[in-house]
């Protein structure tokens, strides 16, 4: 049968909610690692508008951190649990701040988190730009 990659894919996305198979765009929820901490690297970002949790965001101004795509676990980001109550907690060089997920960072690894303008100051000056050697871990 041919026909275009939308029809095939809304197709298969039909057949596996009419069987109960259920179709991801990442790991599974329960591939979230809350309290493991992880060792990685910091960035910041300015951007304004909306995240990926379909909320308004301006990072220049607000604490949040955009993660990487590999922890987004729904096709729809707006309905992923990390837009749910889940937050970053990052230390580094003796501090400790905790920010809410609301965006995704498509360039960033599974390590690396890009932190909101003033989450990444209470850190680290901005002239750092990039911070390797932070331990961050989600939260409820």
């Amino acid at each position: 049968m041919r026909g275009s990659r939308a029809a095939r894919s809304a197709a298969v996305v039909l057949a596996a909610a009419a069987t109960g198979i259920a179709v991801a765009a990442g790991p599974a929820a329960a591939d979230v690692p809350i309290g493991q901490p992880m060792n990685g690297k910091m960035t910041y970002y300015t951007d304004q508008g909306y995240g990926a949790c379909g909320t308004a965001i301006d990072a220049n101004s607000q604490d949040l951190v955009a993660v990487s795509p590999a922890w987004w676990t729904s096709a729809n980001p707006n309905n992923d649990p990390l837009c749910k109550g889940i937050s970053v907690e990052v230390s580094y060089n003796g501090k400790t701040i905790r920010v809410p997920v609301r965006d995704k960072c498509l360039s960033c690894d599974r390590t690396h988190i890009d932190l909101g303008r003033p989450a990444f100051q209470k850190l680290a000056p901005l002239d750092r730009g990039v911070v390797n050697g932070i331990t961050w871990k989600f939260v409820r």
